[in-house]
């Protein structure tokens, strides 16, 4: 069966983007892939497979149900943890499956502690500590407290981690907070050192912060967008320029294509209006295509009367509204087009390229939203 679109995820693409990672990082760190977001749209299944033929042995979610898809695909038994949602009902499967997760606040530390107990198996846990992002970590406060319950129930936990996470690290804005953060991390850091509580990885930094402060570098990285061939901002890319050699000033290689086909064609007179409302009026006689992909796929509306997709190597405009289903683009000046021809909306076809980056300069949206927006019942497949 035929679906509207599809998406294409290059293999070698990403083991590109992980050597670069390696460079940067170099040979001592853990690299861990996080797939948060369906892999950021790409797929977690296909990220899973993709990752460990590129030697990558642990893996970052955000919640219990990623994990659990990681866990199940993974053919090389990697290391799962996860960094956000897990609700204390799910601790039982996710201890017994050797699955680790950030502890940032007593309750999910109490439960965790009293299931290890329960079982008998260790809980790997990952202290989050609170450095300045406010969102999620224990406060320094707390450190005292904290302590005694570590060292009162070592036999139930496997101190697997201690981490933060940064506010900003992809922008010189955040420089000051950011400098404030490392800080503070060193000094919960140092201060279990004092108390003889030790960690077996100490890890802190995502793909901006390992890009852009190389001191943040530690036991292990949590690599998200840059692996999928993205910089965290033009800014971040810009500070690197400089460093990358001549010959590869773009060594991060998107993943990602998506692409769709011509439903049909029409012939519109000049003054008639396209599609819903009067946003579009055609400025002459024309033809347009229709192609079966709407904001339900994940072409924000936003595009509307914006957006640009590639038919044989040519940039052709949206014309009117992004529709639920749909959207009608203008075709008047191509040669032999016609139903069931290719439509690519991210990607290139022959010397034309539609890239992520143009969708978020005309409709505001980060990469990051973009991607994750594409649903999942789109089918991806891995290319070479």
């Amino acid at each position: 069966m035929n679906h509207t679109s599809y998406i294409e995820i290059s293999k070698s693409s990403y083991k590109k983007n992980i050597q670069f990672i390696r460079s940067e990082v170099g040979p001592g760190p853990t690299i861990s892939a996080v797939v948060k977001g369906n892999a950021y749209g790409h797929g977690i299944e296909n990220i899973v497979q993709i990752a460990e033929a590129a030697n990558i042995r642990h893996f970052s979610t955000f919640s219990s149900d990623e994990a659990l898809r990681v866990y199940q695909s993974s053919k090389k038994n990697s290391e799962v943890m996860i960094m956000g949602m897990l609700a204390n009902e799910d601790l039982e499967e996710i201890i017994k499956k050797g699955i680790g997760f950030f502890v940032f606040e007593f309750d999910r530390l109490n439960a965790a502690t009293e299931v290890a107990r329960k079982i008998g198996v260790k809980a790997k846990i990952h202290i989050e500590v609170e450095t300045g992002f406010h969102r999620t970590g224990f406060e320094w406060e707390e450190r005292e407290k904290l302590e005694l319950f570590l060292k009162n129930n070592l036999e139930f936990l496997d101190l697997k981690g201690l981490c933060t996470h940064y506010a900003g690290a992809e922008s010189i804005s955040n420089y000051v907070r950011v400098m404030d953060q490392i800080k503070r991390y060193h000094q919960f850091k140092d201060w279990f050192a004092e108390k003889q509580i030790e960690f077996e990885k100490y890890h802190t930094a995502c793909s901006a912060a390992t890009l852009n402060y190389p001191e943040t570098i530690m036991d292990l990285v949590r690599i998200g967008i840059a692996s999928y061939g993205f910089w965290p901002t033009q800014e971040t890319y810009m500070s690197k320029f400089k460093q990358l050699p001549e010959n590869n000033k773009n060594p991060l290689k998107r993943l990602i294509s998506w692409k769709s086909s011509i439903m049909s064609t029409k012939k519109v007179k000049m003054g008639d209006f396209i599609g819903y409302g009067s946003s579009y009026m055609a400025p002459r006689n024309m033809t347009i295509a229709l192609v079966p992909i709407g904001y339900s796929h994940g072409y924000s509306r936003m595009l509307s009367n914006l957006g640009k997709v590639l038919i044989g190597g040519q940039l052709v405009s949206v014309v009117g509204t992004v529709t639920m289903n749909s959207i009608a683009v203008d075709i008047t000046d191509l040669k032999g087009v016609g139903k069931g021809d290719e439509v690519v909306l991210i990607g290139k076809q022959k010397k034309g390229e539609v890239t992520v980056a143009s969708f978020g300069e005309s409709t505001q949206q980060v990469n990051y939203e973009l991607l994750t927006r594409l649903p999942q019942d789109i089918p991806r497949k891995i290319i070479a």
